[in-house]
């Protein structure tokens, strides 16, 4: 049987005397799309954020493909930014804003990843650059700076950018939490497109309906453990939970 993709065994995290992640084990399988709902505080953003090593966990192990995230292999040596850099880049991050930078273009702000951290050469990143803007519908943007498009498409950008890395599994952190209500059905578009051709999504998410719709599992997040999963429809229609029944009572769907 072949291994998950990501493995992530009884993840801590503490802020001083505050602790946020309580032991947190799942898994992703290749090809799989798991979305983490949960209260606000509940921890999901950082256990995301410890995936790719943005935060360290205090304790657990991260597993990409085989291979320990952060660690050197052999010891237990934590790796430096720049060691952890070919891990990061197998992990395209989508953050809830956007992070570009102003006075570059947008093709600018896909390609220049690929040229530093990866050492692409200029004309190879670029032509990379435009394949993801024409794959998140901004092919006609690629010389625009980004202080002249809408949030939507800034985040759109954001995920061209994630996408030219060439990752083996993508994560997206509340995606849309920046964004004015009628520009988010345009971000969840691209996602729902890119789920479709199988790749590995791990999204925390507050959109539940999306949820619902485009994740194969759903995991339900509160006080810093899990406190239920299963098939996403199977969960959010029926939880079997009474913390997960109480928390999707009061969404909307």
């Amino acid at each position: 049987m072949e291994s998950p993709l990501l493995q992530i065994k009884d993840l801590h995290k503490s802020y001083g005397s505050l602790e946020v992640l309580k032991g947190i084990d799942f898994s992703v399988s290749k090809g799989e799309k798991v979305a983490v709902i949960g209260p606000s505080g509940s921890g999901k953003s950082t256990c995301l954020r410890c995936v790719n090593f943005l935060e360290k966990p205090s304790r657990g192990h991260i597993i990409l493909d085989g291979e320990r995230v952060g660690v050197k292999p052999g010891s237990d040596r934590l790796m430096s930014d720049a060691e952890l850099a070919p891990q990061r880049a197998q992990m395209g991050m989508v953050f809830q804003l956007f992070y570009l930078w102003p006075h570059l273009t947008v093709l600018e702000n896909v390609s220049i990843g690929l040229r530093k951290v990866q050492g692409v050469p200029s004309n190879e990143a670029s032509e990379i650059a435009m394949d993801m803007l024409e794959k998140v519908h901004l092919g006609n943007k690629a010389n625009t700076f980004p202080g002249l498009l809408s949030g939507g498409q800034q985040q759109r950008v954001a995920i061209a950018r994630a996408l030219a890395q060439r990752p083996k599994l993508l994560l997206f952190d509340e995606p849309t939490s920046a964004l004015d209500p009628e520009l988010v059905g345009e971000v969840l578009n691209v996602i729902q497109e890119l789920a479709d051709e199988g790749r590995t999504m791990l999204l925390v998410t507050h959109e539940i309906n999306f949820a619902r719709d485009i994740a194969d599992r759903v995991i339900f997040m509160d006080g810093g453990v899990v406190v239920e999963e299963g098939p996403a429809r199977e969960l959010i229609t029926n939880p079997q939970a009474e913390r997960t029944r109480v928390f999707l009572s009061k969404i909307e769907k």
